[in-house]
């Protein structure tokens, strides 16, 4: 004899319990971030890093190895690439990387406090080797002033020589790292290889400068996981 199946059988439960252990994002997701302590100190700290420490001695820093002499490079494969003057192109990209990478990750708080611990780890790992690797630009360097970084860090004057690692090409590899989904990704990957080569083009950085970049990046925003481990659990822990 057949059994016919029971009307009143409920068919398809998964959608609705998959909503409820869904992670929320936007309002939602912060409320719940903000509610754990660790969460707090850990933008805290983070705050006094950036606002108490960087931004302080940034300009400082950058006038300091601006005065200092340093080492012109060789770098034979800098100069298989044509020079011209990039620099709108290169701003074009990194500014619409950032805004785009931070207007997506103010969604989801967690991320978005990794990425910032990374990038301030980033700018400490820059100036550290910037320090340690004293370098000359090309000679035949064309000049690019940032036009916020030379507003916000450098008072104004332009700086040539903030040279071991590319600080643009790092800042979109980073966000690249911190950002998720199956376009954005590799869209900000795409970004900051292309400003990787137009500050060659440009003759602002030397080759070794683009290429330890991204590595950096890794570095730093593997370190920030550490730093944020407690503060960046999944919300349903």
């Amino acid at each position: 004899m057949r059994v016919l199946p029971s009307a009143a059988a409920p068919t398809c439960p998964e959608p609705a319990a998959t909503a409820v252990v869904a992670a929320p994002a936007g309002r939602g997701a912060w409320a719940q971030a903000w509610a754990r302590p660790a969460f707090r100190w850990s933008w805290l700290l983070l705050l006094v890093l950036l606002f108490g420490v960087l931004v302080p001695i940034t300009p400082g820093f950058f006038q300091a190895i601006e005065h200092r002499s340093g080492t012109v490079a060789a770098d034979p494969l800098l100069h298989m690439l044509p020079r011209h003057d990039v620099a709108t192109p290169v701003f074009v990209l990194m500014y619409g990387g950032v805004l785009v990478a931070v207007g997506w990750l103010t969604r989801q708080p967690q991320l978005f406090l990794r990425g910032l611990w990374g990038y301030a780890l980033l700018l400490l790992l820059r100036m550290a080797s910037i320090w340690l690797v004293p370098l000359a630009p090309p000679l035949d360097m064309v000049p690019m002033a940032d036009p916020f970084t030379a507003t916000l860090f450098h008072t104004g004057a332009g700086i040539t020589k903030d040279l071991f690692f590319s600080g643009h090409t790092g800042t979109v590899a980073i966000l690249a790292l911190a950002v998720r989904g199956r376009w954005l990704r590799p869209a900000l990957a795409l970004v900051a290889l292309l400003i990787g080569v137009l500050v060659l083009v440009q003759r602002v950085h030397y080759t070794y400068d683009v290429v330890a970049a991204p590595l950096f990046a890794l570095f730093a925003y593997w370190l920030a996981a550490f730093i944020t481990r407690r503060a960046t659990r999944p919300l349903a822990d």
